[in-house]
């Protein structure tokens, strides 16, 4: 559903790879939503990234080897200096690709924009349809939601959290000796 919702909004702007939108969105669905709130800045900033280096390059070099490899070096160096994590850089690293590497006959800035846009819209759905239908998270087979963690000091002066269950009898010591 959210991957049709996004081809369609790519289709009504004319972008002329709307293939990218669904793509995007069915990655970012498949984490939870503060996951993906937090992975999805760092995709759409690594992505801006990306497409600007791209453009760039593209503009004075072409798609030529070198060019693309000191692309996603600086591209490296432009997230490690605006502390973005390695799901920016890899998202960026796509669109550098994308920009630089598949032959168009559209300017550089102009695909650079269409990429952007696509991944940016396939963001927004996901993120839309995450706030719309969360996903439940899974919970371990056996744990009881409905006791609360209860702390024991019985290592060795640490403290570690010990789930209480409902299901079967308290265990009893045996006080004989």
């Amino acid at each position: 559903m959210a991957g049709v919702a996004s081809l369609l909004a790519s289709r009504f702007f004319r972008l002329p790879e709307t293939y990218w939108a669904p793509i995007t969105t069915i990655v970012i669905t498949q984490s939870s939503l503060g996951a993906a709130l937090t992975v999805s800045w760092q995709r759409l900033v690594g992505t801006a990234f990306g497409a600007a280096v791209g453009a760039i390059a593209a503009s004075h070099f072409g798609p030529r080897a070198l060019a693309f490899g000191a692309s996603v070096f600086i591209l490296g160096l432009l997230c490690a200096a605006t502390n973005a994590d390695r799901s920016a850089y890899r998202f960026g690293g796509i669109a550098v690709a994308i920009v630089l590497l598949v032959p168009r006959t559209s300017p550089p800035w102009q695909i650079a924009f269409h990429r952007f846009t696509e991944v940016s819209i396939g963001i927004g759905v996901a993120l839309i349809l995450a706030l719309v239908w969360p996903e439940k998270e899974a919970t371990p087979i056996g744990e009881n939601l409905n006791s609360p963690p209860v702390k024991s000091g019985s290592d060795q002066g640490g403290s570690k959290l010990i789930q209480l269950s409902s299901v079967g009898p308290p265990a009893t010591t045996d006080k004989r000796s």
